[in-house]
């Protein structure tokens, strides 16, 4: 069994299975290359922040990371062994979590480490069994193999473009009215937001005021023309939104029976209607900038982000087209893939990604059947991510961070400040039941020598 990079998702995935008795040859590059976004050699390095994010089960990162607890992650209970003050976060500290994740991995007898960099996918003749999980920046040259492995460059993309995801009850739908332009399709596939002469102009006055994220070197200026950040398109001149995704034509509000001078159309992002996307409006705002900013739309004063928008560099696969359910390459058995490589977004879905595959390929190997978790749960929300399963097949697989508006909605009426809190625990309760129902027991190990 072959792993290939030692991040969040092959760490966690390596001692999956190395702990329940089957033998991983782990590769990793460092210390002899980098990313250009690691500065250190250890393993698990986090490269932005030190956040895992929310700890609460209200949110779904903080249900996804108790999930992870009842299944024995050794990475979450390593990171919270390193816990430092953060409030309602779990954040870490990120040399000593690196520093632990190294030590434990290279101790685990039942995983051997290479310090080498693995450039192309090795044949079913070298290895029967490689896990790819190398994350949003992968190599060129294993980049150009498993490009050709899954069959072409459109499948295998390099830069993310994601609009903002709003709750739908959070919508105020007294301001914004249901049209598709011209009618077409269902005739009301879009929630759009009419803008006057003057909200359009102080909403781009705001793009051109609000605090932007800073590229990296590496990301200076390769977006594709497809998929500009909304605030750079603002600033080719003040009309631009206004005949691009923006445009009025088409959209007359039924109410004053009139044309807006500008529209921002919001996509149902799921089948079931729970959460929208804000269309054409992929952004290099800070968070904090894209609340602010977004928030003075009309329709959207109250608006809940259940994802914000980015840009930036990654490399990830067209996961629904190319993987098969258990992770496989289709056409290419022998390999499967793990981590953000398969279009999750974050520290802890990648870690989350690694957990899910090595417990099912743990099974494999043990003679046990897996049955996958439950879609209200956290974590078999995010494995339909990954299969497609949560979006309309009109939109294109992109990465993403776990949340709601990606599980089924809850049965009958649920008064909205109970919401995320029942969201929260049906995704616990059903994620334990699972857990109890395979049998496959925990890994991590009580008795573990204590982080110094």
């Amino acid at each position: 069994m072959w792993v290939v990079g030692a991040g969040l998702a092959g760490a966690e995935l390596s001692l999956q299975l190395a702990r329940r008795g089957i033998p991983v040859r782990l590769f990793e590059m460092k210390p002899h290359r980098r990313t250009p976004a690691q500065v250190s050699d250890g393993y698990a390095e986090l490269v932005c922040s030190n956040s895992f994010r929310a700890n609460s089960i209200e949110n779904a990162v903080g249900a996804i990371k108790e999930e992870m607890r009842i299944a024995g992650s050794v990475l979450m209970q390593i990171a919270d062994e390193c816990a430092v003050p953060a409030g309602g976060a779990l954040a870490v500290d990120r040399e000593r979590f690196s520093a632990e994740v190294t030590r434990v991995l290279e101790a685990e007898p039942d995983i051997e480490v290479y310090n080498r960099e693995v450039t192309e996918l090795p044949s079913s003749e070298e290895v029967a069994d490689v896990v790819v999980a190398t994350g949003p920046l992968t190599s060129p040259t294993l980049s150009e193999s498993i490009r050709m492995a899954a069959g072409g460059a459109e499948k295998l993309y390099f830069y993310d473009a994601i609009a903002p995801i709003v709750a739908a009850d959070s919508i105020d739908e007294s301001v914004v009215f249901r049209a598709s332009r011209y009618g077409k399709g269902e005739g009301a596939d879009y929630l759009n937001c009419p803008l006057d002469a003057e909200d359009y102009a102080r909403f781009i006055a705001d793009l051109d005021a609000a605090e932007k994220v800073t590229p990296r070197a590496f990301e200076e200026a390769k977006y594709f023309e497809g998929c500009l950040p909304i605030e750079v398109m603002a600033a080719r001149g003040p009309d631009t939104l206004r005949f691009g995704c923006m445009k009025p034509v088409g959209l007359d509000d039924p109410r004053t029976g009139r044309r807006p001078h500008a529209v921002v159309q919001l996509r149902a992002e799921n089948r079931e209607g729970t959460a929208y996307n804000l269309v054409g409006f992929q952004t290099r705002l800070k968070w904090s900038a894209q609340k602010e900013v977004f928030r003075r739309i009309p329709g959207l004063e109250n608006a809940e982000f259940l994802r914000f928008g980015s840009i930036h560099r990654n490399t990830y696969l067209d996961a629904p087209r190319l993987l098969d359910r258990a992770n496989r390459l289709k056409g290419v058995p022998h390999v499967r893939f793990a981590g953000q490589i398969t279009g999750v977004e974050g520290y802890v879905e990648s870690t989350a990604s690694g957990l899910l595959l090595g417990l099912r390929m743990a099974a494999e190997r043990l003679g046990i059947e897996f049955v996958e978790p439950p879609a209200a749960s956290a974590m078999g929300a995010l494995h339909r991510h990954v299969r497609g399963e949560d979006r309309l097949e009109r939109d294109p697989h992109v990465p993403s961070n776990v949340h709601w508006g990606m599980v089924p909605a809850l049965p009958g009426r649920v008064p909205k400040k109970e919401r995320k809190r029942r969201y929260g625990e049906r995704a616990v309760e059903e994620f334990g039941s699972w857990w109890r129902g395979l049998p496959l027991t925990n890994v991590c190990e009580p008795d573990r020598a204590a982080v110094g």
